[in-house]
């Protein structure tokens, strides 16, 4: 037998999958009903423990053509029920995936009574273990997600070039998901991808046309030395952000950040945009948001669910941000044009 505990004091009871470790994290939910395999290797997701909110996870099994990373990101996974491969594609289950990564997972869990808690209280501290009231004692000494700065747990370590073009484009890898880098590669586009702590002045020394900066885990307002760089990069190049990046860039312009109650995790997130007058659904991921822009921005797009701010655009510069993920994988679709609209940008700069 094995518990989840909340940093409240609720514990749950389930069967362990996976790795027999304990862990802990910030518990989050999830409400796709598909596309498990790429909310497991986002690496946004890394500080949490991830819950699915669909009963049946594991039913096609996992191929790494899914992921989003080069692994399992996630503290630990939450679910209903087992299942067992069913598909084609799928090339080993979801229990060998946590096993091969060292990540646990724990099974028979009320998840929608844990999701409705998590809405009711927020997202808090908690832990997946043999030994519930040890491990109680663990989770409310574990440190606030906001304290941490797990974005370099995340990024990449070393410059990587892919790609040539006449063009090139500087990635600033906060954790940043394949579906990114693919959206991002052209013809025309020699992609750079950079850590995430590479000064402003290595950025210009490529002679880039462009900057983009990526998603990743946690509270922006902990990464100062990214903010401080792209502060110093606002009247050099166009800039865009998805997610975190488009956090990052807000803040650099002035914009505040605030903690949402239990964020946005999912695949059916609407969004209106103000300059089309169309709604999109969208991919998310985030427990932060942006909130009392500057007069250099404006607003172009808002959550119809909550009216928090999916979009920003900078009022002269070529400076661009979207909260949401474009890129989606598994999907919808319905805003990848965010890409070819910076790749035009980039090609005209």
């Amino acid at each position: 037998m094995v518990y989840l505990v909340l940093e409240d004091g609720t514990i749950f009871e389930g069967k362990r999958f996976g790795s027999e470790k304990e862990c802990l994290g910030e518990i989050v939910f999830c409400t796709a009903m598909v596309g498990y395999v790429e909310a497991i290797t986002d690496p946004s997701y890394k500080g949490q423990i991830l819950t699915f909110t669909y009963p049946l996870i594991g039913n096609y099994g996992v191929s790494e053509e899914w992921f989003e990373s080069d692994g399992v990101k996630c503290e630990g996974v939450v679910i209903k029920e087992l299942n067992f491969t069913s598909h084609h594609k799928g090339k080993k289950e979801l229990d060998d995936l946590l096993k091969e990564y060292d990540v646990p997972g724990i099974y028979g869990v009320d998840t929608r009574e844990l999701t409705k808690r998590i809405r009711v209280y927020g997202a808090m501290k908690a832990g997946i273990g043999e030994d519930k009231e040890e491990l109680l004692e663990k989770v409310k000494k574990h440190k606030d997600i906001s304290e941490l700065n797990l974005v370099e747990e995340v990024s990449i370590k070393e410059p990587k070039v892919i790609g040539k073009g006449k063009r090139r484009v500087v990635l600033l890898d906060c954790g940043v998901k394949r579906g990114i880098v693919n959206n991002l590669l052209d013809n025309n586009i020699e992609l750079i991808i950079v850590p995430y702590n590479t000064s402003y002045k290595e950025i210009l020394d490529y002679d880039p046309n462009g900057l983009f900066i990526s998603n990743g885990p946690g509270d922006p307002r902990v990464l100062k030395e990214i903010i401080e760089n792209i502060k110093k990069l606002i009247n050099e190049l166009p800039i865009y952000g998805i997610c975190l990046g488009h956090q990052l860039l807000s803040l650099a312009l002035g914009a505040k950040i605030k903690k949402l109650k239990f964020g946005h995790h999912g695949i059916n997130q609407p969004v209106k945009d103000f300059e089309t007058g169309r709604v999109y659904i969208t991919s998310q991921n985030h427990n932060y948001a942006v909130y009392e822009i500057p007069d250099c921005l404006e607003v172009t797009q808002i959550n119809l669910n909550d009216k928090s701010i999916e979009g920003i655009k900078h009022k002269e510069l070529p400076i661009k941000g979207v909260q949401y993920h474009p890129e989606a994988r598994p999907g919808p679709h319905d805003t990848l044009s965010y890409f070819e609209e910076f790749k035009k940008i980039v090609r005209e700069y």
